[in-house]
C-alpha cells in the first residue's frame, strides 16, 4: 500500500514536488498554532477566533515568517528521501531563527488575543513536526521501511567476540543486505547479560539454545588475535550447534583501522590444523636471496608463485620468473610488479620450458642466478598416470636438465620442491619426483660448486586441485561430496608456510640434502569433509540420518592413489636448527650408475615404451609399487585408458 502512494509522488515533476512540500509546511504552521493554543488553554479554539482568543493572528505571522525562512534555507531544494543528519541540522537552524522572531512578536511584545506562552510552545511544535516530516519522507519515499522489512528476512547471525574487531564488524553490518546481527558471544562472563550498541552479549555455552530462540544460522568469529588452539576449541563448540562459521583473517592480514564485511571469509582447513605457525628465521630467509639474483621455475604455479612473493619480500636484486604458461606468467608478473621496489629489484618474466635445455642455458647464462628454486612439475596424480611419458620427461628429465645447467653456469644453490608422494610411491608422479631427488643427490657429489638440496612436503592448502575448494564447491551445489576412500589421510600445510620453510631449508643445505617439513598430524579426508559440512551449518546425510543435507559419496581410489602418504623412506630423520624442518637420510645411486640408467629411461621415453619405463622405475626407485587401478596400456602408442 505504501508503494502505491509513494510511486506517484516520486513520478511528479520537480516543481510540483516543491509545491507539495511547501503546502505541507504551511499546513504544519497552522496545525502547530492550533495545538499550541490547546496546550496553553486546555481546550480547542476556533482558528477564526471567538469572543477573546484570536489564533488567526498567530497563524498569519507563522506563515509570513516561517515560509520565507524555509525558502531561503533551501528547504525545497533538498531531496528529502536522501536527506540525513545534515538536513536535520538545517531544519534546526531555520526553526531557531523562526522561533526568535515568532517569540519576539508574541512573547516579548505581546498581541491581544494570543497568550504569550504560545510564542514559545508553537516553535517547539513546529520543529518537531517539520523534522518528523523530513524523516518520514526519507523512511517512506527513500525505501527505509522496505529495507527494514528485508532485514527481517535476512539470515540472523551472532558475532563471537565483543572486542574492538567485533564492534567494528557489527557497525559495518548495521545496514548489510546479506545478514542481520542479533547479538554477541563472548568468553568474558563479566559481559554476559549486558547490551552493546543495542545487541545483547551471550555466553558461548548458550549457543545451542540461541540457535532456536533467535533463529541463528551463522556465527562470525571476530577474534583475529586468538591462538589457533583456542580457535579450534571454539569451532568444536560450535559444531554441536549446527551453525555455519565464518571468520575474520588474522590481525596481520587486516587493513589498519577498520573491519568490514568484505574481510569475512569461510573457514579454511588451516583453521582446523591445530598447529601454531612458527615465526620464520629472517636470517635463513635472506641468506640465499637478499641482494642476489634468484630464478624460480614454475613461477606461475601454486607453490612457485608463493615462493616468488616470499622472495620478493626479502629484496633480491633480480627475480627471474620462468614459466611455460603465458597466462600464468602474466598473472604473477603483474601481481609482483605492483609490490616490487623497482629501484632495488628487477623482475624478469621468461617464457620457457624446463625441458628445453638450450633455452634454459641461455637464460641462466644471461642472468647468472645465485639461487634457483625448481618448482616446475606436473603434480596431479591421475593426470600424470594417464600421461606417464610427459610426466617423467617434465618431472625427472626436466629437473635433471635444470640442475645440470645450473651446475654448468655456476649457480650457488639449487633447491628442488619435492613431495611426500616420492616416498614409496604407487604412482608415476611420485616415482618421477623420487627419481628427480636421486638425480640431485647423485649430482651433488660431482658439482661441488653448486649446493643441491630438495625439500619434501605434503599437500598445500589452496593449491590447484586442493580438496578444500572442491569440497566447498560441492557443498554449495548441494552435494554430494566425493571422497575416494573412507580411510584416506593426507598431510596439510598452508602455501605461505610451505614456501617460507622451503626458503629456510634451502639456506641450510650443505649439498645433497633431503629436507622434510613437519606437516603435523595427518588429516582424515572423510573427517575433513564431515567437518566442512557441519561448519556450513548443515548435516551429513547417511543411513543413520536420511534427512541430512549433504551426502558423502565414496568413489574408489583413483589411478595411482595411496591411502596414506609418508614423508620419510627411512625412520630416523635428523633435526635441524629449525623446529619445523628435518633432514632425511635417503639412499641413492652414484652418478655414473644413475647416469646410464637415466639414458636408458630417456631412450624408452623416446620409444614411448610405457611398460618398459615402469619396469625401469621399479628397478630404480625403492618401494615403487605401481597401483594402476584399472589402467591398461592400449595400442602401440601406449596411450592409457580406463579398462571396462
Amino acid at each position: 500500500m505504501l508503494n502505491r502512494f509513494a510511486l506517484p509522488i516520486l513520478a511528479m515533476p520537480r516543481p510540483a514536488k516543491r509545491v507539495v512540500v511547501l503546502s505541507v509546511d504551511a499546513a504544519l504552521c497552522v496545525l502547530t498554532v492550533w495545538l499550541a493554543f490547546y496546550l496553553r488553554l486546555g481546550e480547542w479554539v476556533r482558528l477564526a477566533g471567538d469572543s477573546y482568543w484570536q489564533p488567526l493572528w498567530a497563524v498569519v505571522v507563522s506563515l509570513t515568517v516561517a515560509l520565507p525562512i524555509f525558502v531561503v534555507n533551501g528547504f525545497y531544494r533538498a531531496i528529502f528521501r536522501y536527506s540525513g543528519l545534515s538536513a536535520l541540522m538545517t531544519v534546526m537552524k531555520a526553526v531557531a531563527v523562526y522561533a526568535l522572531l515568532f517569540a519576539s512578536v508574541f512573547t516579548a511584545f505581546g498581541v491581544d488575543g494570543v497568550p504569550r506562552t504560545v510564542g514559545l510552545i508553537q516553535p517547539m511544535l513546529l520543529l518537531l513536526t517539520v523534522g518528523a516530516s523530513r524523516m518520514l519522507a526519507r523512511f517512506w519515499l527513500g525505501g527505509l521501511y522496505r529495507n527494514q522489512l528485508k532485514m527481517v528476512a535476512l539470515p540472523r547471525v551472532l558475532i563471537y567476540g565483543a572486542g574492538n574487531a567485533g564492534r567494528q564488524l557489527a557497525g559495518a553490518m548495521a545496514n548489510s543486505h546479506e545478514m542481520r546481527v542479533v547479538g554477541f558471544l563472548d568468553d568474558d562472563d563479566r559481559l554476559h547479560g549486558h547490551v552493546l550498541n543495542g545487541l545483547s552479549i551471550y555466553s558461548p555455552a548458550d549457543l545451542p539454545g540461541l540457535v532456536n530462540s533467535l533463529q541463528v544460522s551463522t556465527v562470525l568469529l571476530a577474534i583475529p588475535s586468538v591462538s589457533r588452539h583456542r580457535r579450534n576449541e571454539m569451532i568444536a563448540q560450535m559444531l554441536r550447534a549446527h551453525v555455519q562459521v565464518r571468520t575474520l583473517p588474522a590481525v596481520s592480514e587486516l587493513a589498519q583501522g577498520m573491519v568490514s564485511t568484505s574481510d569475512l571469509r569461510e573457514l579454511d582447513i588451516d583453521d582446523l590444523l591445530g598447529r601454531e605457525p612458527v615465526s620464520p628465521n629472517h636470517i635463513l630467509l635472506g641468506k640465499n636471496i637478499s641482494d642476489k639474483v634468484v630464478l624460480v621455475t614454475g613461477a606461475g604455479g601454486s607453490i612457485g608463485s608463493e615462493l616468488c612473493r616470499q622472495i620478493l619480500a626479502v629484496a633480491p636484486t633480480t627475480l627471474v620468473l620462468v614459466e611455460q604458461s603465458e597466462f600464468a606468467l602474466y598473472e604473477i608478473q603483474q601481481e609482483l610488479q605492483e609490490k616490487a621496489d623497482t629501484d632495488h629489484t628487477l623482475l624478469v618474466p621468461v617464457l620457457a620450458s624446463v625441458r628445453d635445455a638450450q633455452r634454459l642455458r641461455d637464460i641462466m647464462a644471461d642472468w647468472k642466478p645465485d639461487t634457483v628454486y625448481h618448482a616446475a612439475a606436473y603434480k596431479h596424480v591421475p593426470l600424470v598416470e594417464h600421461n606417464p611419458i610427459e610426466g617423467i620427461r617434465n618431472n625427472t628429465l626436466g629437473t635433471l636438465t635444470a640442475a645440470r645447467i645450473a651446475a654448468e653456469v655456476g649457480v650457488t644453490d639449487f633447491v628442488l620442491i619435492s613431495t611426500d608422494k616420492a616416498v614409496r610411491p604407487t604412482n608415476i608422479m611420485g616415482a618421477s619426483k623420487r627419481l628427480a631427488e636421486m638425480a640431485l643427490q647423485a649430482l651433488a657429489a660431482t658439482a661441488p660448486k653448486t649446493r643441491f638440496s630438495m625439500v619434501r612436503f605434503g599437500n598445500v592448502l589452496g593449491s590447484s586441485g586442493s580438496v578444500v575448494p572442491k569440497f566447498r564447491r560441492q557443498i554449495r551445489d548441494g552435494g554430494p561430496i566425493t571422497v575416494t576412500h573412507p580411510d584416506m589421510t593426507r598431510y596439510f600445510m598452508t602455501i605461505p608456510e610451505a614456501a617460507q620453510l622451503v626458503i629456510q631449508a634451502g639456506a641450510m643445505a650443505k649439498g645433497g640434502d633431503v629436507f622434510v617439513l613437519d606437516m603435523g598430524d595427518p588429516v582424515k579426508i572423510f573427517d575433513l569433509a564431515t567437518r566442512m559440512i557441519e561448519l556450513s551449518g548443515l548435516c551429513v546425510r547417511s543411513e543413520n540420518n536420511p534427512d541430512g543435507d549433504i551426502e558423502i559419496e565414496i568413489t574408489g581410489l583413483r589411478p595411482g592413489e595411496k591411502l596414506f602418504e609418508e614423508l620419510l623412506i627411512g625412520n630416523h630423520p635428523r633435526p635441524t636448527s629449525h623446529p619445523r624442518i628435518m633432514k632425511a637420510h635417503e639412499e641413492f645411486l652414484a652418478w655414473p650408475v644413475l647416469q646410464d640408467k637415466l639414458q636408458q629411461l630417456e631412450a624408452m621415453l623416446d620409444r614411448r615404451d610405457v611398460e618398459g619405463t615402469k619396469e625401469l622405475l621399479i628397478e630404480l626407485v625403492a618401494g615403487y609399487t605401481p597401483n594402476d587401478q584399472g589402467l591398461v596400456a592400449a595400442g602401440p602408442d601406449s596411450r592409457l585408458r580406463y579398462s571396462v
